[in-house]
């Protein structure tokens, strides 16, 4: 047998997320900080933007980091920084929102200098814009972005599973702390996925909350498959989920441990056609994973050992 049965599917799930390649195609990053609120939070927000800044720089991306200057209309700013990197292209767009946020059940809003933005407005904002799409939404009540924001080509990370987790989120200070740390990445491949620092900032919270022998009030969700359900961190051993949605629908996460804020010096040297083939194999690989216990032991292996093979090829050829 090929692998053609593994491939629509494989295919399907990188082409969501790619568009055709451009010759100066690069990620951009826009940083938002939100209102302080109580004294208490003077200076965070600032402090674990700073550290997204730093991580994109290293990576030679554009950063837009607004909101710190209250003389400035951060509404305005926001709005307008979206739509200056709403064009087409095959890498993401990196919306961080870092802050508190509010949901009184009807609209859902994140807390700038000034007037806040809504779920609604952001969602608006976004619409247009034909990249892929990553938005941390690290801030109390952000789970009720997450439905909203969701939908092909968009990775959502939210600090909180719903609305109702309104208390001050911690979340976002250790997803900062992990975008770029080299102790997170979990398969050693040389890159921090945007998966790997959600569950290093993921696991770091839950700690937090042990340690201090308090009830924990965020409970993070990713969501990359576009169904606004969302997979909490629980579900993975390593970088793999291990349970599947009550629709047994695979979970949240393959798109997310495919992007890197910091590439590695191998995805550096890649062309975004040959990453663009490479993501496709690894979605294969994906599925037949999910697929092993329906095939013979050599029949598996052998598909196995084809995936590798022009993986492996992949990188050769960029050598």
């Amino acid at each position: 047998m090929t692998l053609r049965g593994f491939f629509p599917v494989g295919v399907a799930l990188v082409f969501a997320f790619v568009a055709p390649a451009r010759a100066e195609d690069r990620a951009a990053v826009i940083v938002a900080i939100g209102a302080q609120g109580d004294a208490a939070y003077a200076g965070v927000f600032e402090r674990w933007a700073g550290l997204w800044e730093s991580a994109a720089t290293t990576a030679g991306l554009p950063v837009v980091k607004l909101g710190a200057d209250e003389s400035k209309d951060a509404l305005g700013g926001l709005r307008e920084a979206i739509q200056a990197n709403a064009g087409d292209g095959t890498e993401p767009l990196w919306l961080v929102l870092l802050g508190h946020g509010t949901d009184d059940g009807k609209e859902p809003k994140f807390n700038l200098r000034g007037a806040d933005v809504s779920v609604t407005e952001l969602a608006g904002w976004l619409q247009p814009v034909k990249r892929p799409v990553v938005v941390v939404c690290a801030f109390s009540a952000s789970g009720a972005f997450l439905k909203p924001l969701s939908g092909a080509g968009r990775v959502i990370v939210c600090a909180t599973r719903t609305g109702r987790e309104n208390n001050f989120a911690r979340f976002g200070g250790y997803l900062a702390e992990s975008i770029a740390d080299p102790g997170a990445d979990l398969d050693k491949d040389g890159a921090t996925s945007l998966l790997e620092a959600w569950l290093a900032a993921s696991r770091s919270t839950a700690d937090f909350y042990k340690n201090e022998g308090r009830l924990a009030t965020e409970h993070s969700l990713v969501d990359d498959n576009g169904d606004g359900s969302g997979t909490p961190a629980d579900w993975f051993q390593g970088t793999r989920a291990v349970k599947r949605a009550k629709n047994n629908q695979p979970a949240d996460g393959r798109r997310a441990q495919q992007l890197h804020l910091v590439p590695s010096e191998a995805d550096q040297s890649l062309s975004a056609e040959a990453k663009m083939r490479r993501e496709a194999l690894e979605a294969e690989l994906a599925e037949l994973r999910e697929a092993k216990g329906s095939l013979g032991e050599d029949e598996y292996f052998a598909k196995l050992e084809a995936i590798l093979v022009q993986i492996a090829r992949i990188y050769r050829g960029a050598d």
